[in-house]
């Protein structure tokens, strides 16, 4: 056996159907679509909010929310996970370095849960206020958030 002489399983396959080609052969006139209408033409499938004619609901409704387009979301990283650095300096690069965040040019956010053990030096990363006073109280520096 090679792949040349492979057959689809019998009666896996059907033959290929001729629409529109007379009314002998079954599948004439209307090619097995019923009658007219918007159902009857080729991709003719109703949107998923059609409500068969009258205003759909999504329409009805008034808009409400606020999607802000300038929103930056931080990379949070906590203060139980510094732990695991070598250094006691932590900016972007040493956070990556760590595997502590994904993406160096994504701002990196300090949040306070833990603790701290060493005095760190912070720059380049944001700080939550209880992170900021922990880092603080255990003798480490914030230079530049």
């Amino acid at each position: 056996m090679t792949l040349s002489n492979l057959r689809p399983a019998r009666g896996s396959t059907k033959g290929k159907m001729r629409v529109g080609r007379g009314p002998g052969s079954g599948k004439g006139k209307t090619s097995g679509r019923g009658h007219k209408g918007h159902k009857a033409r080729q991709g003719g499938e109703t949107n998923p909010g059609f409500e068969g004619g009258q205003m759909p609901m999504y329409r009805r409704l008034p808009k409400r929310g606020f999607t802000n387009p300038f929103k930056v979301i931080a990379q949070p990283v906590n203060l139980k996970d510094l732990g695991g650095l070598t250094a006691t300096e932590v900016n972007p690069d040493t956070l990556h370095a760590a595997g502590l965040i994904a993406k160096r040019d994504v701002p990196v956010k300090l949040l306070g849960t833990g603790a701290v053990d060493r005095a760190y030096t912070v720059s380049g990363v944001k700080l939550s206020g209880a992170a900021k006073s922990k880092i603080e109280q255990a003798g480490g520096k914030i230079s530049a958030e």
